[in-house]
């Protein structure tokens, strides 16, 4: 049972993700001494993640824990910190993000993105089975089970969520219906794996010049991008008023009503009308995902909004305030990361690290191969590992400019997810001998 931590009261987790924040930048803003070699080594955003992690680890906060109610039952309890962040901050930071957004540079950043992305699911596709091919030899008694408790069955939710996200994760488990009972192990896998990779990532952005070079790859349609953003930024730049504020968030929060707003009639529409998104075996029954369609709509309507007058909030911080919902969401993420739990399932860790490997490292091929820049080799492979609120979140941390490329590549994985996870699974089912 997960254990109670010391704070359960969603204020005062918050109130420490912040504190955690607060610190980073304070101390990355000495610029001398101890801290200034510190974050020579240590980019201040991957502290922002592992700093949530270690409060985790130590038992001080949790994202979930359980509990025994007063029958002695045992009832599971959580913290709403991580959804406000995902379902309010996120599509709010998206909208104040995408106002200055310039589309026609985006799509000069070439096919390299969609490469980039495609690569990251070939990745996990051929990884799976690879990884339990391998893991076989070493450790058969890791892969056994039978029927509904195949191990086989129970990694196809890791396929459909590391290639889509949640709803293709449900659907997996739907189609193949591993037991529940089993399937917080997976889960376990999931969270682990997946947020390693994340802090790499991260400690990566902090050396991505050095990358790129060694990448050898061309880098200036990025760099273009950011220089426009930067320069347009800077043309319109004032000290922001009261007004302008309170119009910014005004701007931010109702685009988030809008977008929850949106996203439950698009789903309920689809699913009440067309039997096929129903149908957890077809690959459209992601297009049911609220979540997917507040990110859709809320980025939406920053793009439209980048056409009209408000686009010129970006010269009064609109983009920084943007920034600050954004780590508020990086620590929100750190914070379900439990550094024990690597040590939990060993067997089943071993095996999503072996998978994970296998996609990283087909990544570095191709990027080194078409000369692919670090940020397409990032932001392509968190559009599939972690999705719609993992990849905005890593394309800001470059710029916020680029947050628009996260979401954009994100949506192909909420399309192609289920089905490259039935095939992963096939492969899956025949390397493990079933």
């Amino acid at each position: 049972m997960k254990s109670i931590p010391f704070f359960t009261d969603d204020t005062i987790v918050f109130g420490i993700l912040l504190l955690c924040l607060g610190l980073v930048f304070y101390t990355s803003s000495i610029n001398k001494g101890f801290w200034k070699t510190f974050y020579k080594f240590v980019p201040a955003i991957l502290l922002c993640y592992l700093l949530p992690a270690i409060f985790n680890s130590l038992g001080l906060i949790a994202p979930k824990w359980e509990e025994l109610d007063a029958d002695g039952n045992i009832i599971e309890k959580s913290t709403k910190v991580y959804d406000v962040a995902k379902n309010y901050l996120l599509p709010a930071a998206l909208v104040l993000m995408t106002l200055s957004i310039d589309l026609k540079s985006i799509y000069n950043l070439g096919p390299k993105a969609l490469i980039m992305f495609l690569t990251g699911t070939l990745g996990v596709v051929i990884g799976g089975p690879i990884a339990v091919l391998l893991i076989s030899f070493v450790s058969p008694e890791t892969l056994g089970g039978s029927g509904f408790d195949a191990i086989w069955r129970g990694l196809s939710t890791l396929a459909g969520s590391w290639i889509g996200g949640g709803a293709n994760q449900a659907a997996m488990l739907e189609i193949y219906k591993y037991n529940p009972e089993k399937y917080g192990g997976m889960v376990i896998v999931d969270i682990v794996v997946a947020n390693i990779w994340m802090a790499i990532l991260l400690l990566g952005i902090g050396k991505s010049e050095r990358i790129d070079r060694w990448l050898k790859a061309d880098n200036s349609a990025i760099k273009a991008l950011q220089q426009k953003v930067s320069s347009y930024s800077e043309s319109i730049t004032r000290n922001p008023t009261l007004t302008d504020y309170i119009i910014m968030l005004s701007i931010a929060f109702t685009t988030v009503g809008l977008a929850h707003w949106g996203a439950s009639g698009v789903s309920d529409l689809l699913s009440s009308n067309f039997e096929i998104f129903n149908d957890k075996s077809s690959a459209l029954s992601s297009f049911t995902s609220k979540f997917f369609w507040m990110v859709t709509i809320s980025t939406a309507i920053g793009i439209i909004l980048s056409y009209t007058k408000a686009k010129r909030y970006e010269g009064a911080g609109a983009s920084k305030i943007g920034s600050v919902f954004i780590y508020i969401l990086i620590a929100t993420i750190g914070m379900k990361m439990d550094i024990s739990s690597i040590f939990e399932k060993p067997g089943l860790i071993a095996i999503g690290l072996v998978w994970m490997a296998i996609h990283v490292l087909l990544l570095i091929g191709v990027a080194k191969l078409i000369k692919a820049p670090y940020f397409f080799l990032a932001v392509g492979s968190k559009a599939n590992i972690g999705g719609a609120a993992s990849a905005p979140v890593v394309a800001a941390a470059f710029h916020p400019s680029l947050a628009t490329v996260g979401v954009l590549l994100a949506v192909f994985g909420y399309v192609v997810g289920t089905y490259g996870a039935i095939l992963c699974t096939i492969l899956m089912q025949i390397a493990a001998g079933s």
